[in-house]
């Protein structure tokens, strides 16, 4: 009777990382927010006014939006951060705290 109760519970615990996609245990995007008047709108950004600075956002047809937004409204924008390219300059130096570097005498 236990063996058969721990053969059962291995393949739940299987089928249940396999059912289970990889997206799915994926860290989830970190989302920010910005909110102002509009200051300006066009078909691939959009601009907004956040104290003294402009910030301007890209947008495509992906982006939802309703159809009327135009200059002067405050909207509230929810964006991601996404990396476009990466592009290495070299490893780095060892850190000498952590006993990679030569010792003194």
């Amino acid at each position: 009777m236990k063996l058969s109760s721990l053969i059962g519970g291995g393949l739940l615990a299987l089928a249940t990382t396999v059912a289970v996609p990889d997206s799915a245990r994926a860290e989830a995007t970190k989302t920010y927010q910005v909110t102002g008047p509009v200051l300006e709108v066009t078909d691939s950004t959009i601009t907004v006014q956040k104290g003294k600075e402009k910030w301007q956002l890209a947008r495509d047809k992906e982006t939802k939006a309703p159809s009327e937004v135009k200059v002067g409204d405050k909207v509230t924008i929810e964006y991601t951060m996404s990396a476009k390219n990466i592009e290495s300059k070299g490893g780095a130096k060892p850190d000498k705290s952590a006993g990679g570097g030569a010792a003194k005498k």
